[in-house]
């Protein structure tokens, strides 16, 4: 939710983000995040990747889309 909220907070929209295009980005964020920590890694670097998989998919989106 952190992720996909940030990314909304700085495109310039006078209404701000809509709560459920969030809560659709975090869901996308949270599976594709997902299926790299169901990969066959130790405990810390699963979570580590995890989390670097939602901040790389969120700054390209915002990229992407700004």
């Amino acid at each position: 939710m952190v992720c996909s909220r940030a990314m909304f907070v700085f495109f310039d929209d006078p209404e701000g983000p809509n709560l459920l295009i969030v809560t659709i980005l975090a869901g996308v964020l949270y599976f594709l995040s997902l299926a790299a920590y169901s990969l066959n890694l130790s405990g810390f670097k699963k979570f580590v990747l995890a989390i670097f998989i939602q901040i790389i998919i969120a700054v390209s989106l915002y990229f992407l889309l700004s």
